[in-house]
């Protein structure tokens, strides 16, 4: 679902309010993504990736709450950071798993 708001987001961005979609997609990354990062860090123990996501999760909301302040160009910055940071954090969580090769994706582990 992600990658079909992503790659629809050209023909959305014409059909509706662009701040309608930035709010949307945030309302539903940050639930998936805390989720995430919180089973990341209950069965891997690693506190910085936790912390990097949740201070990206923290960017990609400042970056709305405050856009009519900051300006356009300082949310697509804010937004592009915070990204990066849950990106990063989901990446080195992933990496963790190989290594470990632990079964935190089965859904009958949890």
């Amino acid at each position: 679902m992600p990658s079909f708001l992503i790659l629809s987001s050209w023909f959305v961005a014409f059909s509706i309010n662009n701040e309608f979609i930035h709010y949307v997609i945030l309302t539903v990354a940050i639930p998936v993504s805390a989720f995430a990062l919180v089973r990341g860090y209950k069965n891997h123990n690693k506190l910085s990736y936790f912390v990097f996501g949740s201070f990206g999760l923290f960017l990609l909301s400042f970056a709305v709450l405050t856009a009519s302040i900051i300006g356009e160009i300082g949310e697509k910055s804010l937004t592009v950071l915070g990204s990066l940071f849950v990106i990063y954090a989901h990446y080195k969580n992933h990496q963790v798993c190989k290594e470990l090769n632990c079964d935190c994706h089965n859904l009958e582990s949890s």
